[in-house]
């Protein structure tokens, strides 16, 4: 059974710091999402073109109202199929206020986790950007012994989960006029509708 991540991960991530944990799908580097000073260090640390947007992870489906994203029930029956689990989906955002997210695209992709210790976590610290772990153009780790290579000091903390080797990223999808659209294969077999 996953072990609830620490007290301390949570506080860090709470107070705009970044670290390395497992996701639902690969080790990811993490940080929240409305702090921006908190983005541009993920990026640099990451060695990240900043006009690339990542993946949020949300706790809950509410959440998506934080970042002026309106869902109607009928969305959220439609999102039902996908979440929890391993499936990112973009959504339209015109909200100026969130630009150092979507970095003019108007658009942010989002994923509720299948994992019950993250999803807990992220009721803790609110929604937090989860880009893979590893410098722009290399493999993802998948230890934190290969994460600390990558980051070493400039990462807040390491939350170790063992190995994790054959899991697939998560599959992208983008919600467009009331429709799902593939836009990256991943650990979800998707279908088009």
């Amino acid at each position: 059974m996953e072990k609830d991540f620490s007290v301390n991960t949570i506080s860090i991530l709470k107070k705009g710091g970044i670290g390395v944990l497992a996701t639902d799908t690969l080790y990811g580097i993490v940080g929240s999402a409305f702090i921006p000073t908190t983005v541009e260090r993920l990026e640099f640390v990451r060695n990240r073109p900043s006009n690339q947007p990542s993946i949020i992870l949300l706790s809950s489906v509410y959440e998506l109202k934080k970042f002026s994203i309106q869902i109607t029930q009928e969305i959220e029956k439609i999102l039902s199929k996908y979440w929890p689990g391993p499936v990112s989906i973009i959504f339209p955002c015109f909200d100026k206020k969130f630009q150092y997210l979507h970095k003019g695209t108007e658009s942010l992709a989002f994923r509720i986790p299948a994992k019950p210790q993250l999803r807990k976590l992220l009721e803790h610290t609110g929604p937090i950007l989860a880009p893979s772990a590893n410098l722009q153009g290399k493999p993802v780790a998948q230890t934190i012994q290969q994460a600390r290579e990558y980051f070493g000091n400039n990462v807040d903390f390491y939350e170790d989960s063992g190995i994790i080797t054959s899991t697939l990223p998560s599959t992208i999808l983008r919600f467009e006029n009331g429709k799902m659209l593939l836009i990256r294969e991943g650990a979800f077999p998707f279908k088009n509708n």
